[in-house]
C-alpha cells in the first residue's frame, strides 16, 4: 500500500454513507477513496461540496437508477458530469474513453484530464485483451506519456473488470503511482464484497456464479456474457434472473432487451423469478426461445425447488438481480450458506 487508505464499506455512496466514510479519516490518512452515487440531478454537486476531489473518476454512463432522473440516458450523463466540476484546482479528471458520453465530459473539465480504454489515443490503453476459461481478463496496459507497459492478469471474474482495472490504474497514476507499483496490486486483487461475481464450485460439480448484489442493464449484460464465456460451449448454462429495479418508464423494454440477449448468447435455460421480471421471458420468447428453455416462477422458493430438481454435474448457474429483489437469498441457499 502506498500510504494509509480509507475506503467505503459496502455502498456508502449517498448523503449518509459518504460523510460516514469521510469521518474515518485521521491525520495519518494519505488516501481517501470515496464512492459517489446519484439518483437525481444535483446529487453529485452536493456530495462533492462535502468532499471536494483531487481525482474524479467516471467509469460509465449506464441505466442504473434511470427512474430517478425523470428522463433518458442523457439526463444520467448530465448528472454524472457534476463530479467533473467537483474537482479541486490542480486535480485530475479520469474518464473512460470507451464510453462516448463519458469522454464528452472532458469539455466540462477545467483541470488535467487522463483517459483510459481500449480505443486509441488514450492516456492508458489496453491492448492484447483476452478472457480465459475462468472468465478472468488479461491485457497489456501502456502509459502513453512514458511509453511504459505492463501485463495485467486479473483474478476477478467478468470482462467488465478490465474497465475497472484500467480506471484504478489511471486514478492512482494521477497521484503519482506508476504502473510498476499499481499493476502488481491489481493482479493480486480478489473479490471482497459478497454476492458480486462470487464463484462457488459445489461438491456435486455444479458451479454457482452469485452476482445478486445488484443489477442494471449494463451489469446484467456483463454477467451474462461471462456466463457464456465460462461455458466454453461445452457446459449447460442456466441464468436465474430477478427484476432490475429503479429503471423508470423504460423498465419493460430494458428487461425485454436482456431476455433477447440471453437467447443470442445461447444460454441453455432462463429462469425468471417474480412478476416484475416477466419482461425477461417476453424478450426471450420473442427472440425465438421456445419450449422448456424459458421458465417463469413467482417466488424464490419455487426457483429453488426447480433448480434442486434440474441441476446436474457440470452445470453453470448465474444468479443475478437487483438487491431488493431478494435473489441473494436463493444464492445463499444454493451455495450452502443458509
Amino acid at each position: 500500500m502506498a500510504g494509509e487508505t480509507i475506503a467505503p464499506k459496502g455502498s456508502f455512496n449517498n448523503e449518509l454513507g459518504l460523510p460516514l466514510t469521510v469521518l474515518q479519516a485521521t491525520e495519518d490518512t494519505k488516501y481517501l477513496v470515496l464512492e459517489m452515487g446519484a439518483n437525481a440531478q444535483g446529487d453529485l454537486t452536493y456530495l462533492t461540496s462535502i468532499a471536494p476531489l483531487d481525482v474524479a473518476v467516471v467509469l460509465i454512463v449506464g441505466s442504473a437508477h434511470l427512474g430517478g432522473f425523470g428522463g433518458g440516458i442523457e439526463d444520467v450523463a448530465r448528472a454524472k458530469s457534476e463530479i467533473v466540476a467537483g474537482v479541486r484546482k490542480g486535480g485530475s479528471v479520469v474518464l473512460n474513453a470507451d464510453d462516448l458520453r463519458v469522454i464528452a465530459m472532458r469539455d466540462k473539465a477545467s483541470e488535467q484530464v487522463l483517459t483510459f480504454g481500449v480505443v486509441r489515443s488514450t492516456t492508458f490503453q489496453a491492448t492484447n485483451t483476452s478472457l480465459d476459461a475462468l472468465g478472468q481478463a488479461s491485457f497489456t496496459v501502456t502509459d502513453s506519456r512514458s511509453n511504459e507497459s505492463a501485463q495485467v492478469a486479473l483474478k476477478l471474474v467478468g470482462e467488465h473488470h478490465l474497465t475497472n482495472a484500467l480506471a484504478a490504474i489511471t486514478a492512482v497514476a494521477a497521484v503519482g503511482i506508476p504502473l510498476s507499483q499499481s499493476v502488481p496490486v491489481i493482479n493480486s486483487a480478489r473479490a471482497l464484497s459478497p454476492h458480486r461475481m462470487d464463484v462457488t464450485e459445489r461438491a456435486d460439480g455444479v458451479t454457482i456464479i452469485d452476482d445478486s448484489y445488484n443489477a442494471n442493464p449494463d451489469s446484467m449484460r456483463a454477467a451474462l456474457k461471462t456466463l457464456a464465456a465460462l461455458s466454453g460451449r461445452k457446459r449447460r448454462t442456466i441464468a436465474v434472473l430477478g427484476e432490475m429495479l429503479e429503471l423508470g418508464p423504460d423498465s419493460r423494454t430494458q428487461h425485454d432487451d436482456i431476455g433477447r440477449l440471453v437467447v443470442r448468447l445461447n444460454i441453455s435455460l432462463l429462469v425468471v423469478v417474480g412478476k416484475g421480471a416477466s419482461g425477461f421471458a417476453d424478450g426471450a420468447l420473442q427472440e425465438g426461445s421456445w419450449g422448456e428453455e424459458v421458465v417463469s416462477v413467482d417466488s424464490i422458493e419455487e426457483a429453488h425447488d426447480l433448480l434442486d430438481s434440474t441441476l446436474e454435474p457440470g452445470d453453470l448457474v448465474l444468479i443475478k438481480s437487483s438487491n431488493g429483489s431478494g435473489l441473494w437469498k436463493l444464492a445463499d441457499r444454493l451455495v450452502g450458506k443458509e
